[in-house]
């Protein structure tokens, strides 16, 4: 265990041409004591860089970056990492954005209410997705994946299978699976069913 605080910084280059090396002389001149640098861009490539930059930090420590769009990609990105940080008792700084300092009591207060309404946001969304499947449901519109069989193509396989014939011969005849067979419903879409005489 370290008793003095060791900063480090993290530099990425993304599409907008910043260099890292502006990055990384910008970060050791605010103390950092060593760079972790990320060259390739694009979001599906390795972030193995900031990987190192978090495995090293201890209790203490300090992860410097010099905008937040360097460490994430998205608010739902900076606030995992950012709890990655926090669960090491580490501490991080964006020298761009004065405000995303979790070494300062009103830095930490930004990205608590930041880290909420990002919550905020998510029920926002899946009660609008709830609300949304209801109201389609009512105006019978049918969710999920669309049937493999016609109408006409579902009575015919379930007369079929209900005259004992095998459900792989069946569900070879429409191309489909012994399973979509099987499930299939007694009245299919458009039968009626036929009141009790």
């Amino acid at each position: 265990m370290h008793n003095c605080t060791r900063i480090y910084g993290y530099a990425r280059v993304s599409t907008d041409g910043q260099s890292v090396e502006a990055q990384v002389a910008a970060l050791t001149t605010a103390g950092a004591g060593k760079v972790f640098r990320k060259v390739a861009s694009g979001a599906k490539t390795d972030r193995a860089q900031l990987r190192r930059a978090l495995d090293a930090l201890d209790a203490d420590d300090i992860l410097m970056v010099t905008r937040l769009d360097r460490l994430a990609r998205s608010t739902r990105d900076l606030l995992n990492t950012l709890a990655t940080i926090t669960a090491k008792g580490a501490g991080f700084r964006s020298l761009g954005d004065g405000w995303a300092d979790t070494t300062t009591p009103h830095g930490r207060l930004m990205l608590t209410v930041l880290g909420g309404l990002a919550e905020f946001e998510r029920d926002l969304i899946r009660t609008r997705t709830g609300e949304g499947r209801a109201r389609a449901k009512d105006r019978g519109v049918k969710l999920g994946r669309p049937s493999k069989l016609t109408p006409h193509q579902m009575r015919e396989a379930i007369a079929r299978r209900d005259n004992g014939e095998a459900l792989t011969d069946i569900a070879r005849t429409y191309n489909v699976s012994h399973a979509t067979i099987s499930r299939l419903k007694e009245h299919a879409p458009g039968d009626r069913k036929q009141p009790p005489g």
